[in-house]
């Protein structure tokens, strides 16, 4: 059985590091500049990734 918020947080994790993992490169290389579309996708899929991550470690911790 799996435990309420484990699915949550599993997304949101791999979510985050596929964001990072896709944008990383590319920061190393030319910077971060602010008014591409690429950098604001990418921040708003780390952004929801986070989220889940917290939402699903509440309930986590609120199940025991």
């Amino acid at each position: 059985m799996i435990r309420e918020g484990l699915i949550p947080t599993l997304l949101g994790t791999a979510v985050t590091g596929a964001a990072l993992a896709t944008r990383v490169p590319d920061i190393r290389r030319r910077g971060i500049q602010k008014n591409e579309v690429g950098t604001m996708i990418a921040t708003g899929l780390v952004g929801f990734g986070l989220a889940h991550i917290v939402l699903g470690s509440i309930d986590l911790f609120q199940g025991r």
